[in-house]
């Protein structure tokens, strides 16, 4: 379920591609995962940015991070690689992605569902 506070962002064309979130005086950043893209500071902290910064951010972050290759961590501290097949804030499905292509074992895709907002399970790689 989404935060109340979370601010939903569209580009032009009516796609959305993340949320803003309110944090004091200033914003931060979330997007289509869940994730927090607010940059880090130079001591690695994420600090709160102006409203159009946020917006200048997510529309530069785009969509496009959603078709790159994925590796997710399983349960048994194994890596897959991985692509994302959907997201939503009902969950995020990816699909095993071997060799670069999406794979089938046994002619069934090998889908994960993770929770929204996705944990640190889902890395990009």
């Amino acid at each position: 379920m989404l935060p109340v506070d979370w601010i939903e962002h569209r580009r032009a064309d009516g796609e959305i591609v993340g949320w803003i979130v309110p944090d004091g005086d200033g914003f931060r950043v979330r997007d289509l995962l869940g994730r927090e893209r607010t940059p880090e500071d130079a001591d690695g902290r994420r600090t709160p940015i102006e409203w159009l910064a946020a917006e200048e951010l997510l529309e530069e972050l785009g969509i496009g991070y959603l078709a790159d290759r994925w590796t997710l961590r399983l349960t048994d501290g194994s890596e897959r690689p991985v692509r994302i097949a959907e997201a939503s804030l009902r969950g995020v499905t990816v699909v095993a992605d071997e060799f670069g292509a999406a794979s089938a074992v046994g002619g069934v895709l090998e889908r994960f569902r993770l929770p929204f907002p996705v944990a640190d399970e889902l890395t990009p790689g």
